[in-house]
């Protein structure tokens, strides 16, 4: 099994800019395969909601919430899914996480990125 450990996160005024990391940590003797990814959020009080997405054929889809002002990106080579996030909202503060496409019932979450964009 594959975790996938955030980060990149931080506090950021509105406008600014962030770039998520995720990189994937197999477990020992595990086999590594490429798949879909996803960066999720969650923000207080919500449900998580997937807001990018990435194929294994590097196709990409968005939230409309986001669109246009977050780019999702992935290294095969080095095991890393990037999250570029661009003008900043007060309500793009969230918690971010990033995790296979799809990612199952038992999906463990991990700690993911907290994200604060102040007004």
């Amino acid at each position: 099994q594959v975790q996938w450990v955030e980060s990149g996160g931080g506090l950021v005024q509105a406008g600014g800019s962030l770039r998520l990391s995720c990189a994937a940590r197999p477990a020992r003797g595990s086999r590594f395969k490429i798949s879909a990814m996803g960066w999720f959020r969650q923000a207080p009080g919500k449900q998580r909601e997937l807001v990018a997405s990435i194929s294994t054929g590097d196709s990409t889809n968005y939230a409309d919430s986001v669109k246009g002002r977050y780019t999702i990106s992935r290294d095969n080579a080095e095991n890393m899914v990037y999250l570029q996030m661009n003008s900043l909202k007060p309500e793009d503060t969230a918690i971010y996480y990033c995790a296979p496409l799809p990612p199952g019932e038992n999906y463990y979450w991990g700690q993911g990125t907290q994200v604060t964009v102040s007004s």
